[in-house]
This record gives C-alpha cells, sequence and structure tokens, in this order.
C-alpha cells in the first residue's frame, strides 16, 4: 500500500524529466540563438561613411553586412590597403548595435566589416554552429577581395558565442591577430553554468569547441573578459586563454558586466585592443 503512492511519484518525476531534456533537445537553439528579425537601418544612417555590402556564402546565401573604411593617413595616397577588422557577434541583436564598436576602431586606423549570421537581421536562413562558420569565411572572402582592405592585416575580432565562430574560422584561416571578448571553452561549458539540471553536453548539437580549437591557433591571441560578467565569468574565459598558446594576452576590465557598454566600446577595452595590434600582434596601424 505505501510503496504505490511513492513508485507514482517516481513515475511522475520521470516523465517530467523526459519531457524537460525531450523539450530542450527540440527547442535548443532557440536558447542559444537570439536573432533581431527586424531589418537594420541603412548603414549611413547609423555609420558615417559605411557601405552596405552583400556577403555570398558557399550554400547561396546573401547576408547584408556594412564596411566601414578606415580615414585615409594623412601621409598615404587614397586607395591604400589598410588593415581591418573582421567583428563576429554574440548571439543576439544585429550589427546596428555594434556601431560604436566600429566608430572606435575606425578612429584607429582599421577598417571594419560588421555582418548579420543567418536568420539575424532580416536575413534569410536559420542560425546553426555550421552555418555560422559559412557566414564567417564569406566574410573573409569578401575583405581579402577589397583592395583598400590589406589582406595580410585582418584581424577577427569576437564577443560572447561569436568567439566560437571566428576561432573556427582561425583554425581555417589564420588572421593576423585574434581578439575574443568574453570567450569559453566550450559551449557545454556554458549550459552546464546556466541549466545544470540537464545533461547539456550529451544534447548539445551545436557545440564550439573553443578551447580545443585554438590550441591549433599560432596566431597572436588576445582575451577580454569582464570583471563581473554572469553570462560567461572571467573564469571560463581564463580556461580558455589558458588553452591557448603564445603570444597572448589577457585583460580583464573592472567591474564590467556581459552587455555593459564598457565591453563594446570602452576606452579600457578599445585600448587594450590597439596596444596589442601594435605590440603583442605587430599589426602596424597608420596614423
Amino acid at each position: 500500500m505505501i510503496m504505490r503512492p511513492v513508485l507514482l511519484t517516481m513515475g511522475v518525476v520521470l516523465a517530467l524529466a523526459i519531457l524537460l531534456v525531450t523539450l530542450f533537445w527540440l527547442f535548443q537553439r532557440r536558447l542559444i540563438y537570439y536573432p533581431s528579425s527586424a531589418p537594420v537601418p541603412p548603414a549611413v544612417d547609423v555609420l558615417p561613411g559605411a557601405q552596405h555590402v552583400t556577403l555570398e556564402t558557399e550554400d547561396g546565401l546573401a547576408l547584408g553586412a556594412w564596411f566601414v573604411p578606415a580615414g585615409p593617413p594623412k601621409t598615404s595616397p587614397p586607395g591604400r590597403a589598410m588593415p581591418a577588422v573582421l567583428v563576429a557577434n554574440g548571439n543576439a541583436g544585429d550589427r546596428s548595435l555594434r556601431a560604436p564598436l566600429a566608430q572606435a576602431l575606425v578612429r584607429e586606423g582599421l577598417s571594419v566589416l560588421l555582418f548579420d549570421y543567418r536568420g539575424y537581421g532580416a536575413n534569410p536562413g536559420s542560425p546553426s554552429e555550421k552555418g555560422l562558420l559559412a557566414d564567417a569565411r564569406a566574410a573573409t572572402d569578401l575583405l581579402a577581395e577589397r583592395d583598400d582592405v590589406d589582406a595580410e592585416r585582418i584581424v577577427y575580432y569576437a564577443e560572447s558565442l561569436g568567439t566560437g565562430v571566428v576561432t573556427a574560422l582561425a583554425a581555417e584561416r589564420p588572421p593576423a591577430a585574434l581578439v575574443l571578448r568574453s570567450p569559453f571553452p566550450s559551449l557545454a561549458e556554458v549550459g552546464r553554468l546556466h541549466y545544470p539540471f540537464l545533461p547539456v553536453g550529451a544534447l548539445l548539437r551545436d557545440r564550439y569547441p573553443v578551447a580545443e580549437q585554438v590550441g591549433r591557433i599560432r596566431r597572436p591571441l588576445l582575451v577580454i573578459a569582464g570583471e563581473q560578467d554572469r553570462l560567461v565569468p572571467p573564469e571560463l574565459s581564463r580556461r580558455l586563454y589558458e588553452a591557448a598558446g603564445e603570444p597572448k594576452e589577457m585583460v580583464v576590465i573592472p567591474g564590467a558586466g556581459h552587455n555593459d557598454r564598457a565591453l563594446l566600446d570602452g576606452e579600457l577595452m578599445i585600448a587594450a585592443i590597439i596596444d596589442f595590434l601594435r605590440t603583442t600582434a605587430d599589426v602596424t596601424l597608420d596614423e
């Protein structure tokens, strides 16, 4: 008589657990990707001098992007090939939200490419690990083909989820330097932090094994973390940093949370990036 309620309770708990796991499996990409589907504003309305460009992916998608040329150096002829930064977004919003970052980098003599992944910013397609890597390949193709970009001075910059995208890209197509803001060792480790009650490692379709990939990259690496980041704590970024080879640097921005302005275009972060490019990475910036 006593066992029946116990067995019934156990059965209900098991059924709920199976239901929870099943829902996570089916809808996990909605927990990972938060695309902004609304059209982005015209480039020139957000960034003076920006050009709308289109990325053509290997699987036939046309993706919207903005190229922002660096101002020509005073002593250089017009049209000179300049160093450029490919910016890979995190898992939310669209390229217009990264306009302050682009402005800060352009002021330092860098051209910038802002692009939206498939499914973001009114782009066609649905986001996935494989798809986002294809999108990043298309972005490097565009930069490498431009006469006003020095293909030997292309820097990959990424935030959060984008660090998984550009690390995989860098393993295939090494950049002049790699800057990772709020990186993580793997998506599974971030998932276990936020969903400790689920077997995340066994269920993930998109894995982003950043630490595994970064160990194969022999390019200068800068890791930037926010001291108060709760989404990707600095301890996770530190573990990624330790998995990387030399040369490398790590900067922790005091008091900064994951989505704070300090980790978008904050003075400390921009100064750290420029100093790293000029010294450790030896990416010459035209004055």
